[in-house]
């Protein structure tokens, strides 16, 4: 079986057990998303770890994407223009959504209905746009797919 694999410019965590996949050019807020959404979770008890952050390695199982990350920036994370800093990360995690940061001056005001985000050749996350200076951007992102999915939350993802 050949295993269809790619390191990703990204940063990957876990909420609960719902895995995001942040998507973006370089300066766009991945990492600083990223950090707000498992600081927050932490605050309200909920299990948060970083997989990776700036590669990750996303490779296909079934029909599932799985994110991992290179073994020298293991729970490393950086907070830009203040360094590298160290929390809490696990080695592996399914993705389910890939989050899109965006500058609202520079995004439509609606992002396209069912938007799908191609991660691996012919693999696809569903894409959830966040406002890069939300001030709570996991609750954004929980009400974003509770609208999306038209059903109350699930898999320890909630606000």
């Amino acid at each position: 079986m050949t295993t269809v694999q790619a390191n990703v410019h990204a940063t990957a965590i876990v909420i609960g057990t719902t895995g995001l996949l942040f998507i973006g050019p370089s300066g766009a807020g991945k990492s600083s998303l990223a950090f707000a959404c498992m600081a927050d979770a932490r605050r309200r008890q909920q299990f948060a770890a970083l997989v990776s952050d700036d590669r990750v390695i996303v490779s296909l199982h079934g029909d599932r994407l799985i994110a991992s990350g290179p073994e020298s920036i293991k729970g490393l994370l950086e907070l830009r223009y203040g360094g590298i800093v160290t929390v809490p990360h696990i080695g592996a995690a399914v993705l389910d959504y890939a989050i899109l940061p965006v500058a609202g001056d520079e995004a439509e005001r609606l992002p396209p209905d069912g938007e799908m985000v191609d991660v691996l050749p012919h693999c696809r996350l569903p894409g959830i746009r966040v406002p890069r200076d939300i001030g709570e951007p996991l609750a954004a992102i929980a009400a974003l797919i509770s609208a999306r999915t038209g059903s109350p939350l699930s898999k320890g993802l909630s606000f």
